[in-house]
């Protein structure tokens, strides 16, 4: 299975704080869905 490159989030546009996309979605005055690029991890 392939890791996708972009990952969506949610974040309240008043305090800036993230929340679930799902809530973002519904709150669409006052909240943002953002898409945001994924970073590989470095293996230790």
């Amino acid at each position: 299975m392939t890791r996708s490159k972009t990952r969506k989030i949610g974040r309240d546009a008043k305090s800036g704080k993230f929340i679930p996309v799902k809530t973002a979605k519904k709150r669409k005055a006052t909240a943002v869905v953002e898409t945001i690029k994924v970073r590989k991890t470095k293996k230790k």
